[in-house]
C-alpha cells in the first residue's frame, strides 16, 4: 500500500456525490479483505436509507491464528486507513465511525491513538472537514479479549456493553445493527484500499490481479519458510512463488507437506495442491478451500500433523462463546478424540467419527466459529487420514457401536447382550410395565 499525499484523495471524494464514490467502489469490485470476500460496493448499496443515524465498524480484531496483516496497517500506514475510513464515511452518511481493535494488540492501540489524534488536530477529521459539510467523528475503541468478537455482529454486541453471542440474521447489520440503526461493518484491509481506488478509479483497481478477486493483498505468512513476513502481492499470484520467491523458500531445503492458505480455519492444502495453486479466492474455492485472511501458515514434511490438528482445536473449543450446542459441544469432543488418538489409546474408527462430529457442526450455528473448528479437523484428517492413522496402535481394540441409548425399553436388542436369564428377567419386567401403563390409560380414560 503505497503512501500517498495525507488526505488529498479525501478533498477530492469531498467534491463527489456519495453515490458516484459508491459506484466507483462497485465498479473496483473490491471484495472484502476479512475472510468472507463479499463484495464492498454491494455492501454498501445494502445501507437502509432511514432517519436513522448510520455507524461504520472497522473490524480489527484481527483474532485468526496466523494472520497479523491489520496491525501492520495500524504501524506502517495508519493514515491511509484513516482517509479510507474518512471516505467511506462521507459515502455513506456516517457522522460515527467505531475502529475496533483487539484488546491484545494494545501497542498498535497506541499508535492508532497517536495517528488519529494528528488527524483531528489538522482538521482531517472532526467538524467541516475541508470546509465542506461533512462531520465525523472516529473512535477507537478496544476490543474485548475474545476470538469471537471478530464476528461482525458479536462485535456489535461488543460495543454495546453485552456479551459478545452472534446475533441470528436476518435482520443484517445494514438494515438493523449496533444501537438497531444501519450499519456497515468493513475490514482494517478493506477500507485502507478506499483512497486509492477513489484516486485511481475502480475499473483501474479491477485489472490488478486475479479479474474475479483484483487487488493486492496483504499476505501474512508464516511457519517453516527462510523469511517470514507480511508482504503486498497482487492477488493470482502462485503460491510457490509466494514461497520460494518473496519467502526464500522452505527452511533447510525440506519439501512442503501441508500449507493453510488464509488463516487456521481455512481447509488446508497437500503439497501436490500447492505446486499449481494461485492465491485469489476463486482458485482456492475450486478445491474446496478459501483465501480467508490470506494468512498463510507452511508446515514442512517433519511437521507432526496431530498436534497441530490438536492445538487448532483447542484453540477454537476455548473460544467457542457456549451460544450454539453443536459448536460448544463438538469442539470439546473433537480436542477429546484427538488427545486419546495423541495418547496412543485412540482406534480406526476414531478417524470417521471426528469427521462425523466436524459435519454436525458445520453449518448448524449461529455464526461461522462452528465451520472454522469444523473444517481444519474435517480436511486435515482426509487429506492425510493414513499420516493420522498411523497414529493408533496396530492392535487398537475396536468397540462395536451398538446405538442403543434405552436398552432396557428395547428389550428385544438387549437380549443380544445378556444371557438367556437375563432376557427371561426383561421380558417379565416390560410385561409388568406394559400392563401398568394399560391400567393408567383405563384409569385415566374412565
Amino acid at each position: 500500500m503505497k503512501k500517498t499525499a495525507r488526505y488529498q484523495t479525501l478533498k477530492k471524494a469531498l467534491g463527489m456525490s456519495q453515490q458516484e464514490i459508491v459506484d466507483e467502489v462497485k465498479k473496483s469490485n473490491l471484495k472484502g479483505r476479512g475472510g468472507a470476500c463479499f463484495p464492498t460496493g454491494m455492501k454498501w448499496s445494502f445501507l437502509a436509507k432511514n432517519d436513522k443515524p448510520k455507524y461504520l465498524i472497522c473490524n480489527g480484531d484481527e483474532s485468526e491464528p496466523g494472520s497479523f496483516k491489520d496491525r501492520e496497517i495500524f504501524e506502517k500506514n495508519p493514515h491511509q486507513f484513516i482517509e479510507g475510513v474518512l471516505i467511506s464515511s462521507y459515502a455513506l452518511g456516517v457522522k460515527d465511525a467505531y475502529v475496533y481493535i483487539r484488546g491484545e494488540y494494545w501497542r498498535w492501540i497506541e499508535m492508532m491513538e497517536v495517528a488519529l489524534a494528528d488527524a483531528y488536530k489538522k482538521g482531517y477529521v472532526g467538524k467541516n472537514v475541508f470546509g465542506s459539510d461533512f462531520s465525523v467523528k472516529i473512535h477507537i475503541h478496544r476490543g474485548a479479549g475474545a476470538y469471537i468478537c471478530g464476528e461482525e455482529s458479536s462485535m456489535m454486541n461488543s460495543l454495546e456493553g453485552k456479551r459478545a453471542y452472534p446475533r441470528v440474521k436476518p435482520p443484517f447489520p445494514a438494515v438493523i445493527g449496533v444501537w438497531g440503526c444501519p450499519t456497515i461493518i468493513n475490514n482494517i484491509e478493506t477500507l485502507a484500499n478506499i483512497p486509492e481506488i477513489i484516486k485511481n478509479g475502480g475499473e483501474w483497481f479491477s485489472k490488478i490481479g486475479a479479474p474475479a478477486h483484483p487487488g493486492t493483498l496483504l499476505f501474512g505468512v508464516s511457519g517453516h519458510v527462510n523469511k517470514p513476513g507480511v508482504y503486498e502481492l497482487e492477488t493470482g499470484i502462485p503460491l510457490m512463488d509466494v514461497i520460494d520467491k518473496v519467502c526464500g523458500g522452505v527452511k533447510n531445503g525440506k519439501q512442503i507437506k501441508m500449507v493453510i492458505p488464509g488463516g487456521s480455519s481455512m481447509p488446508p492444502l497437500t503439497r501436490e495442491e500447492c505446486l499449481t495453486m494461485k492465491m485469489d479466492n476463486e482458485s482456492l474455492k475450486a478445491i474446496g478451500s478459501a483465501i480467508g485472511t490470506a494468512g498463510v501458515i507452511v508446515m514442512d514434511e517433519d511437521t507432526d500433523l496431530l498436534k497441530v490438528l490438536k492445538r487448532i482445536t483447542k484453540f477454537y473449543y476455548h473460544e467457542s462463546c457456549g451460544q450454539c450446542t453443536p459448536c460448544r459441544e463438538g469442539c470439546g469432543w473433537m480436542l477429546r478424540v484427538l488427545d486419546r488418538i495423541d495418547r496412543g489409546e485412540g482406534r480406526q474408527e476414531d478417524l470417521d467419527l471426528l469427521i462425523s462430529v466436524a459435519e454436525n457442526i458445520e453449518g448448524n450455528t449461529i455464526c461461522a466459529l462452528g465451520d472454522a473448528a469444523a473444517w481444519p479437523v474435517k480436511w486435515t484428517i482426509r487429506k492425510f487420514r493414513d499420516e493420522i492413522a498411523k497414529k493408533i496402535p496396530a492392535h487398537a481394540v475396536t468397540l462395536p457401536i451398538l446405538n442403543k441409548v434405552h436398552g432396557v425399553r428395547d428389550y428385544k436388542g438387549y437380549s443380544t447382550l445378556t444371557d438367556n436369564n437375563e432376557n427371561a428377567k426383561v421380558e417379565a419386567m416390560m410385561g409388568k410395565v406394559q400392563e401398568e401403563l394399560h391400567d393408567e390409560s383405563v384409569r385415566y380414560s374412565g
